[in-house]
Parts: C-alpha cells; structure tokens; sequence
C-alpha cells in the first residue's frame, strides 16, 4: 500500500489547530466527537472526508473540456487549484499531497484541505429557509474586493469582447446538440441560441465600455452555493474552476451570476436579485438588469451542459437537472430583452402618467419628447422632427448599453414609428407600440375624473386623434379600465 507525503502546505502558524475546551475544575474537555467518514464523486473529483481533513484526487479521465489523464496533469490541476483558491479561503486549502507507491516513486497527487461543518454550506442554509441575507451581504463584500485584486490584462479583457462571448455561447450549444431530443427540448435551445445572439448584436457599446473599465477578471468561475461556507469569522468560498481559464476569466458580473444563477435553481429568486443589489452596492459599479439576465442564462447554460456529461456518465437524474437549468436560462433570456416601447396617445388620454407607471414598474428608463407650445398636442403642442431626434438619438443610446425605453410622444405620425422601427432593428431592441385611448388613463389611487362643467363646450377633453393622425394598427390600444390597475397590467403584459 502507498503512503503519502504532504508538500506546499501552509505554515504551521497559518493551518487551523485543534482547540480543547477545558473542563470542569480546569481538566481538559472530551474533544467534540468527529464527524464521520465519507465519500463524494463528483464527475471530476474523488473526495474523502476523513476526521477533520478532506482529501481530494482528480479522475484521470478525458473529459472534453479537461484531460486528467497523465499524473503531471493531475498535479498540475492540483497545485493550480490551491493557488488559486487561496486567494479566497487560505485556511482551508492546506496542499498538495504526494500519493507514493510501492516503489517510493509518486503515483499520483491529491489536494489537502480542511473540513467544514456541511451544515454551514450556504445552499444548506438556503434550503432550510432561514433569513440568510446577512450572509449574503458578507459573500458579496468578500466577492467585491476579491474582484479589486484579481489579475487582469489585455488577454484576459479580451475575454469580454462582444466576439469571444457569442464564441463561448456557440460552443455551449454545439456541446450539447448530442442531447438535443433525449435529454434537451431542440427548441429550446434554438431559442436560447436565438436570444444570446440578438442580445449581443445589439450590445456591443456596453461590452467595449466594460471592457475599457477593466471590468474582465481572472475571477473564481463557478461560484455555485454547495461551495460556499458561511462561518461565523465570514464566509469561505471553495472550489475555484482551475482546469481551463477561458472559463474563469471573464466580467466580474459574470463570476457572481454564477451565484446568483443557482440561488435562483435552488427557488430564491429574490435571494439571487438581493446579492446582486449587493454586490452592485459594494462594488460601486453599473449595469444594466439585462446585463446580469444574459449572465446568469450563460451560467445556467453551462451548468446544463454540464449536467449533459454526467447523464451521460450514468446519472440519470441529471437529465432533468439539465432540463430545467436549460429552461433557467431560456427564462432569464426573454426577461432581459432589450426593448422600445412607443406609448403615444394624445396628452389627455393619460400617455404620459401610464409610460411613467410603466417604467417604474418595471424599472425601465423614461424618455420624454419635447414639444411646442403649451396646449394639448394639437397643432399648438406638437412634438417638433427636432423634438423626436433628439428622442430616439437618447433611446438609441440606452438601448446600445442594454437599458430598455418607455418613449413617451404622440407618435401620431406613421414615419416618425417607423424610425422607431428602424432604430429597434438597428440596435437588436424589441419594438412595442402601446397607445392610450378616449376616455383616457387614471393612475392607481386617483380619483375618477370630474364631469365637465355646466357651459363647457361639447367635446372638451376628449381625447380622440387630432386631425392629421395616421392610422396606427400596430399599436396596442389601451382603452379605460373598471380598475385603474388593470390598465397598467395590460401594459405591462403587451411590453412583457
């Protein structure tokens, strides 16, 4: 039987030591019982969980995406996989082990580390539905600064160009085409495919402006809650992806939608939105929502192809994992659509005050065209050619940078949609065309509005299309609701 022998371990100073609680009359305590032996397989690793240790050895497999196949690449992996875990847990991964034969000679090489309290695993924590935001607030501090020190450079910010990430995304869906009608719906992946791809056509403004602010990192890579221990001197973060840096380096929003991406498979999208707010907090950094839904689809969809191996490797609940990690992205797709919602009306139909309901509901950017004179938008208050320039020029900019528009105009004129139109082609948005009808839109808590006074001239207030209006079928139109609120949600549902 081989023996083994520990090398770049951590100095003595630095490794966890046993403490003895004393006892009674100052006699040493009975030391906390172990927790008993065990063995994990994951489809890269052999784990064993031995007193207060785990040891940890790399399947000498070909799996596409790594070769462990020769011990100068186990060891390799090893020895990568304590350095750069170390950045964000030092104390637990201790070193890489010697495995010698028979023969005195290394056979083959396994990680030391220090065991933690399973029942301390975030996802354990999560599970058990307890109030972990306080935890969460400490991974996305610990996150933040980790990000602040992590390795950049032009190779690596190139990891971020609008060219490299739909390469990645090609490569996810042709790595899971052999499971496309046994484990995979083929429509739902060509829809994902479909998605990734509109959403960086049109964002590539944004991706040069990250990229420029040296937002692209040497970061962790699978951030994922089963590796995160929430101790009670702050959190331990584990298991950096080491084997290939193509899938470690990437936007920092990237690394933590990692998280964000299984809190939200674990049933707590609220949870994965609160540590993004957090980290977006501590961070000190911007972004669009749309931004962190494509991240989060891309990590849902590599976790699915991942899943796909390990079906393929025997375990046959991963199909349905992979399944409704496929569906995770494929819902995070369509949420971050980027898109221009044209909400024109005349002045006294209420356009105004429902495109600013509308926006805030669902936290979208509000742009308003500016017209001449002072009246309602009839001849006297028109929105001028200069007035909608100026309107799509911003649209078009906030578009590029991944924010979805409410634009709040007239839009009586068919050639002023039809920029529109083209602008949501130009800059790969969705165009949505509401338009408020007589009698007009009340906001939620409003009081109905007041009959017209005795004397008043028939047709006050109406709001029926001035003269001149072009017909408008393509627009959704919003007529009066018994309920103020039910205007709204019908808004919400057609630009949704």
């Amino acid at each position: 039987m081989g023996v083994m022998t520990v090398a770049n371990t951590v100095p003595a100073s630095a490794a966890p030591s046993a403490r003895v609680r004393p006892g009674p009359g100052g006699t040493p305590a009975s030391a906390p019982t172990p927790a008993p032996a065990q063995l994990v397989e994951t489809h890269t690793s052999v784990l064993v969980f031995l007193g207060d240790r785990v040891y940890k050895t790399k399947k000498p497999a070909d799996l596409g995406f790594l070769d462990f196949r020769t011990r100068e690449a186990r060891q390799a992996a090893c020895h990568a996989e304590v350095d750069l875990n170390r950045r964000l847990a030092p104390d637990v991964y201790l070193g890489v082990a010697d495995v010698i034969g028979p023969d005195g000679n290394a056979c083959d090489h396994m990680v030391v580390m220090r065991r933690l309290p399973a029942a301390r695993r975030l996802s354990a924590l999560v599970t058990a539905g307890g109030d972990v935001c306080g935890e969460l607030r400490a991974v996305a501090r610990l996150l933040a600064d980790f990000h602040t020190r992590c390795n950049t450079s032009a190779q690596i910010t190139d990891a971020g160009s609008p060219a490299t990430l739909r390469g990645l995304w090609d490569e996810g869906i042709r790595g899971v085409q052999p499971y496309l009608g046994s484990v995979l719906d083929a429509s739902t992946i060509d829809a994902i495919g479909r998605l990734a791809g509109r959403y960086l056509d049109g964002r590539q403004p944004l991706l040069r402006e990250r990229q420029h602010r040296e937002l692209i990192r040497d970061g962790h890579g699978d951030l994922l809650a089963d590796d995160i221990y929430c101790l009670d001197d702050g959190p331990r973060v584990l298991d950096c992806l080491e084997f290939d840096q193509r899938l470690r380096v990437g936007d920092v929003l990237a690394d933590v939608a990692f998280l964000a991406m299984d809190l939200e498979r674990l049933g707590r999208p609220d949870l994965a939105a609160f540590f993004l707010d957090r980290y977006r907090e501590y961070s000190a950094e911007s972004h669009p929502r749309s931004l962190e839904n494509l991240y989060v689809a891309y990590r849902a969809f590599v976790r699915c192809k991942v899943a796909c191996t390990r079906h393929a490797q025997g375990d046959r609940a991963a199909g349905a994992e992979a399944r409704a990690l496929a569906s995770l992205a494929l819902t995070n797709l369509r949420h971050g659509r980027v898109r221009l919602v044209l909400v024109g009306g005349t002045r006294e139909s209420g356009r105004s005050e429902l495109a600013a309901d509308l926006a805030d509901a669902e936290g979208w950017t509000l742009l308003r065209a500016e017209t001449t004179g002072s009246g309602p938008d009839d001849a006297t208050g028109r929105t001028t050619d200069l007035g909608y320039d100026e309107l799509l020029r911003r649209a078009g900019i906030a578009a590029e940078r991944g924010e979805t528009v409410v634009l709040d105009a007239p839009w009586t004129l068919r050639r002023d949609r039809d920029r529109a139109a083209a602008l949501a082609d130009a800059t790969a948005a969705d165009l949505v065309q509401l338009r408020c009808a007589h009698p007009g839109y009340r906001r939620p808590g409003t009081r109905p509005a007041l009959a017209p006074r005795p004397g008043t001239r028939p047709g006050a207030g109406r709001t029926d299309e001035p003269a001149g209006t072009d017909p408008w079928p393509e627009a959704k139109t919003l007529r009066d609701a018994p309920a103020p609120d039910a205007t709204l949600r019908a808004a919400r549902r057609a630009a949704g």
